[in-house]
């Protein structure tokens, strides 16, 4: 399905759902305005694990605020998808004749001292810091970094903010391509596939069955990708603004930037959801082509699975998940 094909389907819909997911190890997890649900396909069948979701902003009032909430919404979405992504990884049953990798030293003494559970949510908590670390590092500093080693041949500010930026696209870029060519990230780009096809299924008004989900396009406008991307953009338009040239400088303005930078992203992203224009064709665009990528064509029992866990949060109100 081309990018056209995507587009018009999205014009077509009967509404757009706030309804998003995220493809899993073998499995779904789809976020509702009220449940997150996790389905992962297993030997013994579809493993289903549903939770009630909590809103902070209902206790604190200023954390649904604009561009507040794309900080606090984001920071949940890394927690509570890393949480979904190492449930399905405790399923994973690995290829036939593979060694269950065992529990080292260190994860059975932390579990003794602190017990299952809050090991666990230590666990969880370090892969989150240890992902916003090299996430940080990878796609902010490495680049200003590089392009402030070419100081003296990139004289004026404008020249090394735009190379930063040119090099900041260029490391994502590769990023997912490589990511694109590892056998088990074809899998999970394939569930990525998947829950973008029910999605479209659904907002259709269509029976959520099969035949319907298969004819779907795999590309979806309000995908992470895309959002990733309008990061990237916005990240070059705000780092513009800043004039320093010491390198340590750069990167420290770049770091307490970088939380408005999310919050603006995610601000777009909405009004994305939330239109069908010109403007929100052009800023989807970019994310589109590049869910080539990071989406691949699923199997049946992929879509099912997508299907199954669409239906564990769709809510009980209707119109209650519409933008």
């Amino acid at each position: 399905m081309t990018e056209q094909g995507s587009q018009d389907q999205q014009k077509n819909a009967c509404f757009r759902t706030t309804i998003g997911g995220q493809a899993l190890i073998e499995g779904i997890m789809m976020r509702g305005p009220g449940k997150q649900a996790v389905v992962v396909r297993t030997s013994e069948g579809l493993t289903e694990k549903v939770d009630e979701l909590k809103l902070v902003k209902e206790r604190h009032p200023i954390l649904g605020w604009p561009v507040i909430r794309g900080v606090v919404n984001f920071l949940d979405s890394m927690v509570k998808g890393m949480q979904a992504l190492t449930y399905s990884a405790s399923l994973y049953e690995g290829e036939e004749g593979e060694a269950e990798e065992q529990p080292s030293k260190f994860e059975m003494w932390l579990e003794k001292k602190l017990g299952s559970e809050a090991a666990g949510r230590f666990f969880i908590g370090f892969a989150v810091f240890l992902g916003i670390v090299f996430s940080v590092g990878l796609f902010i500093l490495l680049p200003t970094v590089v392009a402030g080693l070419f100081s003296h041949i990139l004289t004026s500010s404008i020249a090394r903010n735009l190379a930063e930026g040119a090099l900041r696209i260029l490391i994502f870029l590769a990023y997912l391509w490589i990511m694109s060519f590892m056998k088990d990230m074809r899998r999970v780009f394939a569930y990525h596939g998947a829950e973008h096809k029910t999605i479209f299924c659904y907002e259709a008004g269509l029976d959520l069955t099969v035949e319907n989900v298969r004819r779907q396009p795999k590309h979806h406008p309000r995908c992470g990708t895309s959002f990733l991307f309008v990061v990237m953009i916005i990240s070059i338009l705000a780092f513009s603004l800043l004039q320093w040239s010491n390198v340590f400088v750069r990167i420290l303005t770049r770091l307490l930037l970088l939380p408005v930078v999310v919050g603006i992203s995610y601000e777009i992203n909405r009004y994305i959801g939330r239109h069908d224009n010109l403007f929100t064709k052009i800023l989807t665009a970019p994310g589109l082509w590049l869910q080539n990528w990071t989406t691949n064509e699923p199997d049946d029992s992929m879509m099912e699975v997508g299907i199954r866990s669409l239906k564990l949060v769709i809510p009980e109100e209707k119109g209650a998940d519409t933008w």
